[in-house]
């Protein structure tokens, strides 16, 4: 199971998986499976109403969520995010990385019946992002790689707050409290797993607090989804109310099946778009929106925001990078992929065709963005090995 945790598996697994939705959508066959992928799997006597697509994206993809909040939590706590000074830097290149992106789609979608989906080339696949840099970046420092996990976590956290705000109506307050309430008692009830607690001191099982998180996770979920807030928002919760310790372990836990389950099946089904069969001055100015949004105001927006913070925070902060390490964060940030397949499906939810542009935007997009980073990373870590780096620690020019 541990080469499920590799960032380089994990993200062949979703470009495989993409791949492989977008081919069979095109087949003579695929017709079968998008009915499939849009047949209603109901649980009526819990008022339950969700496709096959759907259970993936708002219930097997929550558990994504909740990996990527205790990965956040951590970094606030006690990584690369727990001061002023070292978030700072990343800080200011996220909100650039999210800003400039979100204006060229504007500028594309200004007055069209499609502007609402600003969201969707703003956000960073950490998982991808991550797996190209490995790939490719044998000899980049480690400083870039800690520079790009601090972005793109503070990107999806952005993500996060988009989804909750944004892509919510008329929440039921009842059930958001009923939620709130399993969230607390998971929060409390994960405490009990910390290494020092009186149940481990005491040698108690583990297995019923366990069972007893399962439960509040799915109560928590279910109450979620009840109130109309999107259902992932409860694995984000949980993740942040976890203890730090017994988080970790989950996420040890979890991480083989969300990299090799989990988001490979979300991808598959959210890339099994048919290709339309229009010249491309007749496609919704959302598709050219994403398609340039991604790869360019990726680049451009962490580009310009990384020189402004360093220039403003070049006393305080902890990181120090050059243009040519902000210009590899940028291409590796254009990869929205996953969390970008996502935002697609919500801001178009009532479009089922601009959907599907959308989805193969964001495909090309976040393809651009791979070839053109992994060209960048290339060049970037030969001119480090060049220069006396060492694999995988950045050798003198770690910080």
């Amino acid at each position: 199971m541990n080469f499920l945790r590799s960032e380089r598996w994990s993200a062949t697994f979703l470009l495989i998986a993409a791949v492989l939705g977008l081919a069979v959508a095109n087949l003579p066959f695929g017709a079968s499976l998008l009915d499939f992928k849009n047949e209603h799997l109901d649980l009526p006597w819990l008022g339950i109403d969700l496709s096959a697509g759907h259970w993936v994206s708002d219930g097997l993809l929550a558990i994504f969520f909740f990996i990527v909040a205790v990965e956040l939590k951590r970094e606030l706590v006690i990584g690369e995010l727990n001061s002023v000074s070292k978030a700072m830097l990343p800080a200011i290149a996220a909100v650039g990385g999210v800003v400039v992106p979100a204006l060229i789609f504007l500028a594309f979608t200004s007055g069209t019946p499609t502007i609402d989906g600003w969201p969707i080339p703003t956000a960073t696949d950490i998982a991808f992002a991550l797996g190209v840099l490995a790939v490719f970046g044998r000899w980049i420092p480690t400083r870039v790689r800690v520079f790009l996990l601090a972005l793109a976590v503070l990107d999806d956290l952005v993500a996060i707050l988009i989804i909750a705000f944004f892509f919510t109506n008329d929440a039921d307050l009842a059930a958001l409290g009923f939620a709130g309430v399993a969230i607390a008692l998971f929060g409390a009830v994960s405490r009990l797993l910390k290494p020092r607690s009186g149940w481990i001191l005491a040698r108690r099982p583990q297995w019923p607090v366990i069972i007893v998180l399962v439960v509040l996770g799915v109560l928590a979920w279910y109450f979620v989804y009840q109130s109309g807030v999107h259902a992932t928002i409860a694995g984000v919760a949980l993740g942040l109310v976890m203890a730090r310790r017994p988080g970790g372990r989950a996420v040890h836990v979890l991480e083989p099946y969300s990299n090799g389950i989990i988001l490979p099946l979300f991808a598959f089904t959210a890339a099994m778009v048919v290709v339309p069969q229009v010249r491309p001055s007749e496609l919704d100015p959302a598709f050219w929106g994403i398609l340039v949004g991604l790869p360019v105001g990726k680049i451009a927006g962490i580009l310009l925001a990384g020189w402004l913070g360093a220039v403003v925070a070049r006393r305080r902060s902890a990181t120090h990078l050059t243009s040519g390490d902000l210009l590899i964060v940028g291409a590796l940030g254009g990869i929205g992929f996953t969390v970008s397949l996502l935002m697609n499906e919500l801001a178009f939810a009532g479009l089922p065709d601009v959907v599907d542009v959308g989805t193969l935007a964001v495909l090309l997009g976040s393809g651009i963005a791979i070839v053109l980073s992994a060209i960048l990373v290339s060049l970037r870590s030969r001119w480090y090995q060049r220069h006396g780096g060492h694999p995988g620690t950045g050798g003198a020019f770690s910080r």
